[in-house]
């Protein structure tokens, strides 16, 4: 008998840079870092700067990007957050 597949969750993500807020639809065995390339590609910022954004969850940094969303506790509804590492001065 095969394991019943994963069951999809949309999780809203807001990417800082672009200002902009959107619904993605996730496995609970996705990590951040592919959520993180699909959320900059949806706000037409180019993946392959990923590694200067940082993932926040609930408020918190998410250190291992490698892990599965369901390991952070993101489920159906969890907003999640997409920022530049590098803090802008406001001018």
């Amino acid at each position: 008998m095969s394991p019943a597949p994963a069951t999809p969750a949309r999780v809203r993500v807001t990417v800082a840079d672009a200002w902009q807020v959107f619904t993605l639809e996730v496995t609970p065995a996705e990590n951040a870092a592919s959520l993180k390339a699909r959320a900059l590609a949806s706000a037409q910022i180019d993946p392959s700067g990923a590694a200067g954004y940082e993932v926040k969850v609930g408020g918190a940094l998410v250190r291992d990007e490698s892990k599965p969303l369901a390991g952070l506790g993101v489920k159906n509804g969890t907003s999640v957050v997409v920022l530049s590492r590098r803090r802008r001065p406001v001018r």
